[in-house]
């Protein structure tokens, strides 16, 4: 009879390190924001009810404040490298009942959006294999999804991170030929960049109106890029690895929005965005916005061809498929941050022989095929109900976790010294204080992200925010309700934690 030595138990208590350089980071990273899925999807309807010409520079101006974010964020990458990231960084600042508090709502943000997803994928394939002959129920389709992505989630991170990077590649490739394609015909007005990206018209109709909706919009397709240093345990050099990957997986989703988004507005035409948008995303019966894809797809076809939209159409499966697995394996390595720390039962620590963190994948999967089956079982719309609700909830947790970093980053260089005074004091409060306003945005059209909205209730007018149904009200408030559970777990923990307080106090 064989016992396992220490080394062998710490070996599989720990995930394997250097398996992942900064473009398998940001490969995982900017997959997550599923870019061609947002294009599709958020800013036909940011350009609608938002702001309208004024989009892409609404993707600028959120990708400015994270980049705000990052500078800190990057700098307390430099003291702490843990596979929990956010909330490690809160830990270290703020206290370990905080970063406990912190860590519910993380998995409250990934467990949501691979949900979201699981939605989305379920409902597009279903529809789009029904059209084939092939008419199978939404959630057979995404267990399909599920069963892939558990198992890839198994093998060796480095092996997720090129399956990412080949359907990443792919994706852009399209994003950019059919933008290029727009911008060098001009469409029927030429090039507009004031009405794109002048202050005037990105603010266009105040916080309260068309800006903060688009800007709420816009805040969404970014969840993911703080993954970064949730893989600072697997990568070759952390301190390197982590701040060079954030930087770059923001500037490239907030400049390929931004592009793509602007192309978008040159070929329809800055002048009459409104009015193509509703044309080219209507259904039969003229009703906007039911078929959001087809503003982007109805002009790769008229500048590019039907060849495009057809490879479009592939792609957006496999970009949903992507943006999956990546939140898979962020939301498994944030269970094996809080086994390891004495948070969650030490079985959530274990990883196998190829380094994954097993214990946090089962977890992971458990969670999202209860969910699902629920939803399955309730009839509930996989896209109006799984998708929308989900992916709203993320929305907000991310950008609470993302306030209480920033934070935290300020304190903990308060208490310990070093790193510049703008790097730990003040980018941090102005990304806190930027932050809590696009918290504020998101919060107050929630009605209009998630679709509880109280009967006879138009969400697109100002006067709406804060209008919710009693389900509306209850999602809206879970990222703070997840807050308050982790904070009362932390303090009831008899084990106080021990690993933690010795990681935080390191």
């Amino acid at each position: 009879m064989t016992r396992s030595t220490p080394t062998a138990q710490a070996e599989r208590s720990s995930l394997r390190a250097g398996r992942l350089g900064v473009i398998g980071v940001v490969f995982f990273v900017v997959a997550a924001s599923a870019p061609l899925v947002g294009i599709t999807g958020a800013v036909p309807v940011a350009m609608l009810v938002g702001n309208g010409a004024g989009t892409p520079g609404a993707y600028l101006v959120v990708g400015l404040t994270l980049l705000l974010f990052s500078v800190g964020y990057a700098a307390m990458s430099q003291r702490v490298t843990n596979s929990g990231a956010f909330f490690a960084y809160v830990g270290k600042g703020l206290g370990v009942n905080a970063g406990v508090a912190s860590a519910f709502v993380s998995v409250l943000t990934y467990v949501t959006i691979q949900l979201a997803i699981f939605g989305f994928f379920g409902g597009l394939v279903a529809g789009t294999m029904a059209e084939l002959g092939v008419d199978l129920p939404w959630y057979l389709w995404s267990f399909i999804a599920w069963a892939l992505v558990t198992g890839l989630s198994l093998l060796t991170v480095d092996i997720g991170a090129k399956v990412l990077g080949v359907l990443l590649v792919l994706e852009m490739l399209s994003l950019l030929v059919a933008a290029v394609a727009m911008l060098a015909d001009g469409g029927p007005e030429g090039w507009n960049l004031v009405a794109s990206f002048s202050p005037e018209n990105i603010f266009a109709g105040g916080f309260a109106g068309g800006a903060g909706i688009a800007l709420a919009f816009a805040l969404a397709s970014f969840i993911g890029f703080e993954a970064t240093a949730i893989y600072g345990e697997e990568s070759k050099d952390p301190k390197r690895t982590v701040p060079l990957a954030t930087y770059i997986a923001i500037s490239t989703i907030s400049i390929l929005f931004a592009i793509v988004s602007f192309a978008m507005v040159t070929g329809m035409g800055a002048g009459s965005i409104i009015d193509e948008v509703v044309t080219r995303s209507a259904d039969a019966d003229g009703n906007p916005l039911v078929n959001p894809a087809g503003v982007l797809f109805s002009l790769t076809e008229q500048y590019v061809g039907p060849w495009l939209v057809t490879i479009m159409t592939v792609l957006v499966i496999t970009s949903l498929f992507a943006g999956l697995l990546a939140f898979q394996n962020a939301a498994a390595r944030y269970f094996f941050a809080l086994g390891r720390g004495g948070v969650l039962p030490q079985r959530a620590a274990t990883t196998n022989r190829a380094g994954a963190p097993v214990g946090g994948v089962v977890i992971t999967s458990v969670l999202a095929a209860i969910v699902m089956i629920v939803f399955a079982v309730a009839g509930l719309d996989p896209v109006a109900n799984l998708f929308f609700w989900m992916s709203s909830i993320t929305a907000m947790s991310v950008i609470v976790v993302e306030i209480l970093v920033s934070i935290a980053i300020i304190v903990f260089f308060r208490k310990v010294g070093g790193g510049s005074m703008w790097k730990t004091v003040i980018a941090p409060a102005l990304s806190a204080i930027l932050l809590t306003l696009g918290l504020y945005l998101v919060m107050s059209r929630f009605n209009l992200l998630a679709g509880t909205v109280p009967e006879g209730v138009d969400p697109s007018l100002p006067e709406s925010a804060f209008q919710l149904n009693a389900l509306g009200w209850f999602l809206v408030l879970l990222p703070f309700i997840a807050l308050v559970v982790g904070y009362v777990v932390a303090l009831i923990n008899k084990k106080e934690n021990e690993q933690l307080v010795r990681d935080f106090a390191s």
